[in-house]
């Protein structure tokens, strides 16, 4: 047990201590909770609620796999949960209306807790039902695959699809606390393990080029879980610096869409043409194109960009596209939430550690980025890297 509180301290240390590298005068984030005892840690959170108006929501996989962590906590308190079902497909609407039925119908109200245990499609549909319900009431996140941990679950953006698109419907709230512990990773697929380190690479080559070059050693094949939750607190504190430097997105957050502008078409397009990619993947995706228009715009250097391109590629593959598919996708990427009317706005990469946000790009430019993604293939550039 000693051993254990040990190794805990030293991750919990070492991610304050990076937020506060980065975070200046800011306050740490305290409510973001680092632990290998997730059932000792919600014990303390829910006992601070009064009995009967604690709540669980998880998804059909979740529950499979990842309630078992928190089972004693349930059974302990006599939590009601409720089990949605799994997959990007269902954050919709009919989903939300599920999690609000369960609500009410259980005697929630605005005293209550609701415990969020999954991924980030279920901690992002979960976080936007209990903010809505009787205008608003707390809730804690557990996410259970790595894009959780570094990303959906963080910073307070909450909401579900509409119409086709990512995230069309939402609200800022912030969770009162967020429990991460990296064993809950053992229950994903590999492809699950790479859409998080998507979101990882991002923020080293936003923020942190020494976040980016530890991301390039770690060893993808034999995952060292302990080692990676040094690594996740890194990424953790570059979000977190972002977050409470901006929390509304009207200036510097706007760095974290680095990729997803033209991700979030690909990720868009791809559901609309019955051939579903992971998000992170789509961030990847995203990430070359938007790369390619770093060069254009902000004088990031060609051999860099290929050089990175592709390592991505060798990593997460392609999603093929062809030249009629890029009017759909420019169309796609009119409908995304940072652009100021007829202008799509970009945050681009002058360098690895750096961002311009705010660029706006061409028609005639992004179809140029598109077809520069089209012609990546695998060139082993690892010693450019």
């Amino acid at each position: 047990m000693a051993t254990e509180l040990s190794s805990l301290a030293k991750y919990v240390n070492f991610a304050e201590s990076l937020i506060r590298t980065f975070m200046s005068d800011s306050k740490v984030h305290s409510n973001i909770v680092f632990s290998q005892r997730i059932d000792a840690e919600l014990r303390k959170i829910v006992q601070k609620y009064p009995a009967g108006k604690v709540f669980l929501l998880t998804d059909q996989t979740a529950s499979g796999f990842c309630l078992p962590f928190v089972q004693p906590v349930v059974d302990e308190f006599s939590i009601r949960h409720i089990a949605i079902p799994s997959g990007e497909a269902n954050k919709n609407i009919q989903s939300v209306g599920l999690v609000w039925d369960f609500l009410s119908n259980n005697g929630a109200d605005r005293k209550s807790l609701l415990i969020n245990l999954g991924g980030g499609m279920l901690t992002d549909l979960g976080g936007f039902a209990a903010s809505t319900f009787k205008r608003g009431l707390d809730f804690v996140n557990i996410p259970t695959t790595l894009l959780a941990q570094v990303d959906a679950s963080l910073g307070g953006k909450t909401g579900f699809n509409f119409n086709g698109l990512k995230n069309e419907i939402g609200v800022f709230m912030e969770p009162n606390s967020v429990l991460i512990n990296t064993n809950f990773l053992k229950t994903i697929d590999h492809a699950n393990f790479l859409s998080g380190y998507a979101e990882m690479l991002k923020h080293g080559l936003i923020k942190s080029r020494e976040h980016w070059l530890e991301l390039l050693t770690y060893d993808l094949e034999n995952i060292d879980y302990e080692a990676l939750q040094e690594i996740i607190a890194h990424s953790v504190a570059i979000k977190e610096w972002h977050v409470m430097n901006d929390p509304k997105e009207q200036n510097i957050r706007k760095a974290l869409n680095f990729g997803h502008t033209i991700g979030h078409a690909f990720e868009s397009y791809a559901m609309k043409t019955g051939r579903p990619i992971l998000h992170g993947f789509a961030v990847v995706y995203g990430m070359i194109a938007e790369l390619y228009l770093s060069v254009k715009q902000c004088g990031l250097g060609i051999d860099e960009l290929n050089s990175i391109s592709a390592w991505m590629i060798a990593k997460y593959g392609k999603f093929e596209i062809q030249e009629s598919d890029f009017e759909a996708l420019c169309q796609l990427m009119t409908h995304d939430k940072k652009n100021e009317g007829s202008r799509i706005n970009f945050t681009l990469v002058p360098e690895i550690g750096k961002v311009e946000i705010n660029v706006d790009c061409s028609k005639k430019l992004i179809i140029e980025a598109l077809e520069y993604y089209n012609r990546c293939e695998f060139r082993d550039t690892s010693s450019k890297l």
